[in-house]
């Protein structure tokens, strides 16, 4: 009785087929980089995915870096958009985003207003998706006059809306300033009225699987739950993405992919900011599987 592996082991050879299966059968996977990133920092992400899955044609798109990741976040969506389409376009059985930190909020643009996305998985990787707010060492080095509490007064101008971090910088205490001056983030999460809200959600809910990784020692990304959708209220009590009124209430699909089962939480400790996509350990809990 021959075993279905051994006669794998003997057609394989015969049809000359045992490479080509493990080639084709994986998805072209993306790279986003983050704020003061580029691409050449994503080498040991590319080799963790060419050694699990052998073959794979993955991409870091090489925009937008260093001092240039600063610009408009609307800017590079576009940007990105334009260099990441003709790979989807030629990919037939769609494609993976893996976005770090700023990155993951550049994807969240794309996939929400790019109707014929192929993206199956969405990995977000320690990216601020709820919100940013925070004294970190990018806030000292960008805006060193200012500390968290009173950086609204850069950001929600028209002037701090030109540059990328104040696009989804979110204040707990100036909630109202925040919606009305906020160009990207309040947008994206239709927390101020949108004409393009439908159609967006419906973009987005067109991903297979969201993986939402982060961790309590990020040490940048504040509070570190944004990374999950968690956020503050106005005490500074985090609040978890399931209590968070823009999943309560649906507004761009959250709670949908979530009764789907395709909202993938992932959690580690002990993983500094920068460290996030050359950790194997963090490439094995949470992303391997999700890259299929």
């Amino acid at each position: 009785r021959t075993s279905s592996s051994g006669l794998r082991g003997l057609l394989c050879p015969l049809l000359g087929a045992c490479l080509w299966a493990a080639v084709v059968g994986y998805k072209p996977v993306v790279i986003v980089h983050g704020l003061f990133d580029s691409s050449g920092d994503f080498k040991n992400l590319q080799r963790f995915i060419n050694e699990s899955h052998p073959g794979t044609n993955v991409t870091v798109i090489d925009l937008f870096d260093r001092s240039a990741s600063l610009q408009p976040m609307w800017k590079q969506v576009e940007g990105f958009k334009a260099a990441i389409y003709p790979i989807m376009q030629n990919a037939a059985d769609g494609v993976h985003f893996i976005c770090y930190s700023q990155g993951g909020l550049v994807c969240r643009g794309i996939v929400s207003t790019l109707s014929d996305h192929n993206v199956n998985s969405f990995i977000s990787l320690s990216s601020p998706q709820a919100g940013q707010y925070g004294d970190t060492d990018y806030l000292k080095y960008l805006f060193p006059q200012f500390v968290k509490s009173n950086l609204y007064h850069v950001c929600y101008t028209s002037f701090g809306q030109r540059i990328s971090i104040c696009n989804y910088w979110n204040d707990p205490h100036h909630r109202d300033l925040y919606v009305n001056s906020s160009d990207y983030l309040a947008l994206l999460n239709s927390e101020r009225p949108n004409p393009n809200a439908t159609e967006w959600k419906k973009n987005f809910l067109k991903i297979k699987k969201l993986v939402l990784i982060g961790g309590p020692d990020d040490g940048v990304i504040t509070p570190w739950q944004s990374s999950q959708f968690g956020f503050y209220d106005d005490n500074e009590t985090v609040v978890e993405m399931q209590q968070q009124d823009l999943y309560l209430r649906d507004v761009f699909g959250l709670k949908t992919l979530a009764a789907r089962g395709d909202i993938i939480l992932c959690s580690v400790p002990g993983v500094e900011h920068v460290w996030w996509h050359s950790n194997e350990t963090v490439f094995h809990m949470c992303m391997e599987k999700w890259l299929d």
